[in-house]
């Protein structure tokens, strides 16, 4: 069934070559040939691949390899995966489908074309370059066990390596910008002052306050129905609370501070939504305050920041914190801590006393 072929190169050398052809009905259904530098080896292979191909079902016509375009493997991923992506998610995906690296098809992606598409495509800073490789990563990690197609997700790994040791991404920024007693008294009478003159639609001094003692961002703050509220145990449940891997029906049972359930059980409303309003306009109001007031680099999210570093500095453990703020990692979770002092900073804060002792 085989042959061994000496040839005689350029330089004097011979090479072995193994050759290996099989015939059936009169014609060549199967043929291949490597070469080596030893009789010895040619033989070891030919006599090893002979008897592979002597195994049932060895020549029988391979199964084709559907190889569909990135873009069109990103849109079964998004119909096929139970739980929604979130609004950043849907768009960055929707993103990259429209890029040079959606119109390539699995097998033409590698290391080197992951690379030149954060760096030629993305004009963006490093820390969102990473947020876009993280959410396509996810892609990565399930085509090929879940359907078979080449996408190699050790090309997305070494990529991720390349595009760290030359900067083309990184991890977001850590802040440690906490407020000042100072500053949340300006903001305080701001919005007390826009609450007398009829202009405050929203509550935002219960909510800022709600937001540091609770830890809860804006979007989650404004999710928190009544029905989920476990009064008796000091207890909530915040719907689809953000984390690296989930966020759609990420469900988490958190403890609440005395200080949160009090702001909860102060609201007109605990049936239906606590705080029926819309997180960037919180946000948004948030903001124009301080840009009114002077105050700098200060944003809502950062309340969450103090108020995570505020249950350290009454010398809370790591597992109580968690439980409050709903991480589930200290790696996570270290990243809101900046402890500045011992104690608690809103002891005898007037506004504490003034909002949280009124009927």
């Amino acid at each position: 069934m085989g042959t061994i072929v000496p040839r005689k190169r350029a330089d004097g050398s011979v090479g072995y070559t193994a050759q290996i052809r099989i015939k059936r009905g009169g014609r060549v259904v199967h043929s291949e040939a490597e070469t080596f530098e030893r009789d010895a080896a040619a033989r070891a292979w030919m006599k090893k691949r002979e008897a592979e191909l002597a195994q049932p079902g060895a020549l029988d016509p391979k199964p084709e390899i559907k190889d569909p375009l990135l873009s069109e493997i990103i849109t079964q991923y998004n119909t096929e995966k139970l739980k929604e992506h979130g609004k950043t998610k849907t768009q960055v995906l929707k993103t990259i489908q429209e890029s040079r690296l959606g119109g390539l098809r699995g097998s033409q992606i590698g290391s080197k074309e992951l690379v030149e598409w954060v760096r030629d495509e993305l004009d963006a800073t490093p820390q969102t370059r990473g947020n876009y490789v993280a959410h396509l990563s996810s892609v990565f990690v399930v085509t090929r066990p879940a359907w078979g197609y080449p996408l190699d997700p050790q090309a997305m790994s070494d990529a991720k390596i390349v595009m760290k040791k030359l900067g083309l991404i990184s991890r977001s920024k850590e802040r440690n910008r906490r407020p000042t007693l100072a500053e949340l008294d300006k903001i305080m009478a701001h919005y007390e002052a826009m609450q007398k003159r009829g202009r405050a639609i929203v509550p935002m001094n219960h909510i800022i306050l709600f937001a540091i003692f609770s830890t809860r961002r804006q979007e989650e703050i404004t999710r928190i129905a009544g029905a989920d509220l476990d009064a008796d145990h000091k207890e909530v449940i915040v719907r689809d609370m953000k984390n690296p891997g989930e966020k759609i029906g990420n469900d988490v049972r958190t403890t609440l501070t005395p200080e949160a359930l009090r702001l909860i059980q102060l609201q007109p409303e605990t049936k239906g939504s606590i705080w029926p309003y819309n997180a960037e306009s919180i946000s948004t109001s948030f903001r124009k305050a301080c840009d009114f007031l002077g105050i700098e680099d200060l944003h809502f999210h950062d309340l969450r920041h103090d108020g995570i570093s505020r249950l350290f500095e009454l010398g809370w453990n790591i597992p109580q914190v968690a439980q409050v703020s709903g991480h589930k990692s200290w790696s996570s979770l270290k990243r809101y801590t900046h402890i500045r002092q011992s104690g608690d900073k809103y002891a005898g804060w007037s506004w504490r006393t003034k909002i949280l002792d009124s009927d």
